[in-house]
């Protein structure tokens, strides 16, 4: 008796392609599409077991639904001029009523019900000019980086500066005024002073009013300190705008 046609439809349907390096585990996927109408189950086999790891390897896909199976090969060592024998097989049946034990269900599977298709494997290493384009794309990305973080730490660093740049000088203009008051204060109580003077007879030797002293006293050295911070303070917003 002829055996039956596959119903499954595969994809892809004749090759399974692995794209190296073959370092590490290299995974390609298999899609197994039901078109009609019934259950079917399925299970996939490999000529080299050792080499593969496949999951799902067997199941049951319901009726116009379908199922993706990742096919895992397994690190070695690849020589291109060794060509690969490896092979799959999708065998598929029917699903009977009961698939609660789908050992047994395969164990008593009539050869005619039973259905396949092989697919064979595929190595392929990327080539060399991709390979050079990954590692530009490695290199130019990092660069790009690097210019974007600067570009903003400059505008930033300079904000900053313009910041402390503009209070030191508010406090430069609070001071000046504070200097040019005290002058102004110091000038009127002068003035008062001279009037006083003129009013009180000429004496020999007139002895200045105790008031006088202390307010002179007190101004001089006062407006002294102020003359010396308002210069620190130029001095460093000088530093700061160079």
């Amino acid at each position: 008796m002829a055996k039956a046609e596959q119903v499954l439809l595969l994809e892809p349907s004749t090759e399974l392609k692995f794209k190296g390096p073959f370092t590490d585990v290299v995974t390609t996927c298999l899609k197994l599409n039901n078109p009609t109408e019934k259950s079917v189950c399925f299970k996939v086999k490999t000529t080299a077991p050792r080499r593969y790891c496949v999951r799902p390897n067997s199941g049951v896909i319901d009726g116009k639904s379908s199922v993706s199976v990742s096919v895992m090969l397994q690190p070695f060592d690849y020589d291109p001029n060794e060509k690969s024998k490896h092979k799959f097989m999708v065998q598929s049946m029917f699903a009977p009523p009961d698939c609660s034990d789908m050992e047994a269900v395969w164990k008593e599977a009539k050869p005619e019900d039973l259905m396949d298709s092989k697919l064979r494997c595929a190595f392929e290493l990327p080539l060399e000019n991709e390979r050079s384009h990954d590692v530009d794309t490695n290199k130019i990305i990092p660069s790009t980086a690097t210019k974007t973080e600067s570009s903003v730490s400059k505008p930033l660093s300079s904000v900053l500066e313009d910041t402390e740049v503009k209070k030191w000088q508010d406090d430069c203009k609070r001071l000046q005024t504070e200097v040019q008051r005290l002058e102004r204060e110091n000038k009127q109580l002068k003035e008062e002073d001279g009037v006083r003077m003129r009013k009180m007879p000429h004496t020999s030797s007139p002895a200045p009013t105790s008031a006088t002293v202390v307010k002179e006293e007190g101004l001089t050295p006062r407006l002294l300190a102020l003359a010396v911070l308002f210069f620190i303070i130029g001095v460093i917003i000088g530093k700061l705008v160079l």
